[in-house]
């Protein structure tokens, strides 16, 4: 039971709503809107749907909100690049002004920004200076190792020439060496990525048509390319050249490939020299990036530290200005006129919240709340808790209830499960799905709070729902008495045994009753047997049909509940009687001889009865006559049913005509109506065309659809139903396929290995196929059994949902 403020929960009838009427002025607004908020117990209606965004009161504000909503983004991604965490922990905010906010959150911006720019210059630059300190230690060792050998040739040749000439000696070579000019040859040096080094190298060749020397040499490691910021492998190339020409082709071709050319000198004193003045500006920059890296850390971590709380803070700040484009500014510009709907019992609340923001914000004048008379149809809400929250959601992804119509969730808490547990009766599996949804419960405080995966958010959320179903099917389970297929005497000792050895295998035609009948579920004597499917078919079958058509009645007799509370005589009269006629003298009826059957132990055919009540309604049945008049009775109920169908088609559209005619003639003279009643007649024939017009062939040809489908639908419904049979059936012989082929034919070898391997297969095989597979299966034909076998005999299912204005949904959505 509820207290305080709030009346107890009712699931039944959607709360009752009241369209209300608020006056805040200007300099109160703000506060109002944002304890209406916190609130959460308000629907705005938008009075400026005319407007476009831009033309709004709040437009600026939504943008200045919007702009620092993209600032917080980009610290955001910055502290997740950095590998922070963001902090979850409610700390005090130290600034608690939007305006404050914006600047601080301006100049954090910019200080990050320049950071960033000066942090990538630094790291850019020391980058070049370590491709410059491999390219001079690479391009060194190949002068040196020239040199080297240039001054071996020298010395080897002085050797042999010991003054003479040789007969090699060129005739004219002083001759030569005096007229001939001396050639300069030019080189560039640098890095050029590994996987581009050979197309690099024919590019070159072809284009100064080989005159030029190209050495490259590799490095081991890969090396951070300055411009990408990526570790590339590269090789580092010294290139000689002739000629100005041939210069600019290769400063073309070097910038086309991406490859860093760096300066470089022949004499070995200048590479030492410039090798000590790198290697010192690369341990200088080291200091002053890892310096750079630790100031920004720390940044990131103040602004992680207090991240949602600015978040929190900047959507409902967003939030409420979208609330306040909602409201319509009056004529003297110093009032916010809004509408919103609201529960009745909120009515209070919402008062006082007012009150406070009109006291804390110092406004001289008060808000005014008001409740308005409408037509309009308002909201559906239904105060729900963890429990049968998962099932009212179920229900809603049907259709969202009309304002305070009948509302399925309230049954369907217990008929779900169970007819889910129908299909799936075995209690062993039952233990299982049990000890998985209190795992989930017992987690409840700790993975609420998470981000969880698709199929882990659906179980999480049904976890309740799935608690009731695993009861249920432990229920079931020990009705049809299997644990994993197999029996158990758990009540007592059966009831049969057998006269001689051989009945065991054979046959129940040689079991003789011994004792009492077994208290509770099926014998076990029935497993195992020749006569187990038949036997358990036969009770499937018929407890399947008795299942549906109460269910459906069920249905219908919602129906009568929502037409007394709309007061409409209407569909009493010609929707909710002739519809049970039906129903019950044709499926009524076949329930009623199934129990029959049961109680008295005969052996009429229940098919022949029912096929024969329509084509020979008249002939005498014989053997198959379960009671005293039954051929009579039978003429009686045929009979019904056929009226019941002229009775619910014809007249209907005609009184609903009346009515309208009635009304139309009588209004100007007639006093106007109530708002309630108003609001509930047309909340109960709105889809008939109680409107300002009335069209006769469109209510009629809608009746005669709704009959056809009603009498149609009660054949095909019923036999839908019999799904209940099919898949537990189809649960069973799967079980006891997976027990009896793979564990006991496992067992029967004796070998230890074989034995292991049978267990692990049974466990998987069960567990995917038992467990998770034939789960899902019955959990879709449970739904689909109360969305169209029981939900279409009463349900309309066309309101909409109440979505009040909350921080808490603003959160979520966020989310």
């Amino acid at each position: 039971m509820g207290g305080g403020c709030c009346p107890p929960m009712d699931l039944f009838r959607s709360e009752p709503m009241q369209l209300v009427q608020l006056i805040v002025p200007i300099e109160s607004a703000h506060l109002t809107v944002s304890y209406l908020g916190d609130l959460g117990l308000l629907q705005f209606k938008d009075l400026n749907a005319d407007k476009s965004p831009f033309q709004r009161t709040y437009a600026a504000q939504i943008k200045k909100c919007g702009e620092m909503a993209r600032k917080l983004r980009f610290f955001k991604e910055q502290i997740l690049k950095a590998g922070l965490p963001l902090s979850v922990k409610s700390t005090e905010l130290a600034t608690k002004d939007v305006d404050d906010l914006e600047t601080k959150l301006g100049e954090l911006e910019a200080e990050l920004i320049e950071m960033n720019a000066n942090g990538e210059k630094l790291q850019r630059t020391y980058n070049e200076l370590v491709e410059y300190k491999l390219v001079l230690q690479k391009a060194g060792e190949f002068f040196h190792s020239a040199q080297r050998s240039a001054t071996s040739q020298q010395r080897d040749s002085d050797l042999n020439n010991d003054g003479e000439e040789s007969i090699d000696t060129p005739l004219l070579e002083h001759e030569i060496s005096a007229d001939s000019k001396q050639v300069k040859l030019g080189f560039f040096t640098g890095l050029v990525p590994r996987e581009k080094s050979m197309a690099f190298e024919r590019i070159l060749f072809r284009a100064t048509r080989g005159n030029l020397f190209l050495k490259q040499a590799v490095l081991e490691e890969p090396v951070v390319d300055p411009v990408s910021g990526e570790k590339v492998e590269k090789n580092v190339f010294v290139v000689f050249y002739s000629g100005e020409r041939a210069k600019v082709k290769i400063l073309k071709i070097c910038e086309a490939f991406g490859a860093n050319r760096y300066p470089f000198h022949e004499e070995s004193y200048k590479q030492a020299q410039l090798i000590t003045e790198v290697t010192g500006r690369i341990a200088e920059l080291k200091t002053t990036i890892d310096a750079g890296l630790s100031h920004k850390e720390n940044l990131l971590q103040s602004i992680a530290n207090q991240y949602e709380q600015w978040n929190s803070l900047v959507r409902k700040e967003k939030s409420v200005y979208h609330t306040l484009n909602m409201l319509s500014m009056d004529v003297t510009k110093k009032c916010l006129v809004g509408e919103a709907w609201s529960p009745v019992f909120a009515a209070k609340q919402i008062q006082e919240a007012l009150q406070r923001a009109a006291f804390d914000s110092n406004s001289q004048v008060d808000a005014i709340f008001q409740v308005l008379n409408t037509k309009e149809l308002p909201p559906t809400y239904f105060r729900t808790n963890k429990f049968n929250a998962a099932i009212q959601e179920i229900v809603d992804a049907y259709g969202v209830a009309k304002y305070q119509e009948a509302n399925p969730a309230v049954l369907t808490i217990v008929t779900f499960p169970f007819l889910f547990a129908v299909m799936f009766g075995d209690w062993g599996h039952g233990i299982c799905i049990l000890f998985s949804a209190l795992i989930l419960i017992s987690l409840e405080k700790k993975l609420s709070g998470q981000k969880l995966g698709d199929i882990t958010e659906m179980a999480f959320g049904g976890r309740y729902v799935i608690m009731m179903m695993a009861i249920f099917s432990i229920y079931t389970g020990l009705i049809y008495n299997e644990f994993f297929s197999v029996p158990f005497e758990l009540f007592g000792r059966s009831a049969y045994a057998c006269r001689d050895l051989s009945c065991k295998d054979s046959t129940t035609v040689g079991l003789i009753k011994v004792g009492p009948t077994y208290p509770f579920g099926v014998d076990p004597v029935w497993h195992g047997s020749r006569s187990e499917l038949p036997f358990l078919n036969s009770l499937k079958m018929k407890m399947s049909i008795l299942i549906g058509v109460s269910q459906m009645n069920l249905g219908i007799i919602m129906s009568f509940f929502n037409a007394l509370f709309f007061k409409n005589s209407i569909n009493v009269w010609f929707q909710f009687i002739p519809q049970m006629i039906f129903l019950n003298s044709l499926f009524g009826y076949l329930s009623f001889l199934i129990v029959l059957k049961w109680v008295t132990g005969s052996k009429a055919d229940l098919y022949h009865i029912m096929i024969y009540m329509f084509l020979s309604p008249t002939d005498e049945l014989g053997e198959n006559e379960l009671f005293a008049g039954q051929k009579n009775v039978q003429i009686a109920l045929v009979l019904l049913a056929l009226v019941a169908v002229p009775w619910m088609l014809l007249p209907k559209p005609f009184l609903l005509k009346k009515q309208h005619e009635e009304r139309h003639q009588g209004q100007t003279y007639i006093p106007l109506e109530s708002s309630e009643d108003t609001l509930q007649v047309e909340a109960s024939h709105g889809s008939h065309g109680h409107g300002d017009e009335f069209e006769f062939s469109e209510v009629f040809v809608h009746q005669l659809i709704h009959t056809i489908e009603f009498v149609l639908g009660s054949v095909s419904n019923t036999a839908s139903y019999l799904r209940l049979w099919a898949l537990s059936l189809a649960h069973s012989e799967l079980s006891s396929v997976f027990y009896e082929k793979v564990l006991i034919l496992a067992w029967g070898f004796h070998n230890p290995l074989i034995i292991v391997v049978g267990i692990i297969v049974f466990i998987f095989a069960t567990v995917g196929v038992l467990l998770v597979m034939e789960t899902l299966s019955a959990f879709l034909h449970a739904l689909r059994l109360h969305w169209v076998e029981y939900q279409n005999k009463f349900y309309e299912g066309d309101g909409y949902k109440f979505h009040p204005y909350s921080f808490s949904a603003v959160a979520e959505e966020d989310e």
